[in-house]
């Protein structure tokens, strides 16, 4: 059994609380072993379940690869998650999304595709000021050619990366091996650095 440095238990199926076994299972089957982020969500039964249901409910959305992508990586690198900005890089890689894409995100860049910048800012927005848009930010969402249906997407890909960045955060969840060529550094940390 392994323990984050916060000491939070990354759980597996034999160490989990009965409620969180059969979840562990589920993403052990959906992915081919149990992810880091899983193992210790499944402390609380509820907050995995959820994220297993969000993450499923988001998914089939209206939103297509590229802009689910954008969703998840623009919260992601805002919330500076060290695990899910990797870890969305291994997906979107899965799903063909373009790894130039994939690289502006991960940087924090404007997107070339319009219609994908106008998706980025406004996700950012939504995160930065907390909701309170105001009618000229969902106007230029509308006029980018997405829907009112979208707003409320775009909130809903939003609360499913709270769960999963403020745990990474909060329990420090060490890297997946399958994700560690895909490690990041958010542009803040590096420039201080450099």
């Amino acid at each position: 059994m392994n323990v984050t440095e916060r000491g939070f238990t990354q759980h597996d199926e034999t160490t989990a609380p009965e409620e969180s076994k059969p979840l562990l299972a589920r993403s052990k089957a959906a992915f081919g072993s149990i992810p880091g982020l899983h193992a210790v969500m499944a402390e609380a039964p509820g907050l995995l379940e959820g994220y297993q249901k969000l993450h499923e409910l988001f998914l089939n959305s209206s939103f297509d690869k590229d802009e689910l992508t954008v969703v998840w990586q623009t919260v992601n690198v805002e919330n500076q998650c060290h695990y899910c900005v990797p870890a969305h890089t291994l997906i979107a890689k899965g799903m063909g999304v373009d790894d130039a894409l994939v690289e502006a995100l991960r940087n924090g860049e404007a997107l070339s595709d319009p219609r994908l910048e106008a998706l980025r800012q406004f996700t950012l927005k939504v995160v930065r000021q907390r909701g309170d848009l105001s009618d000229e930010d969902i106007q230029a969402f509308l006029d980018a050619g997405f829907t009112r249906r979208q707003i409320l997407e775009v909130i809903l890909g939003y609360a499913q990366k709270v769960m999963s960045n403020y745990t990474n955060r909060i329990a420090r969840t060490p890297m997946d091996k399958r994700f560690e060529k895909f490690a990041w550094t958010p542009a803040r940390q590096a420039e201080s650095a450099a």
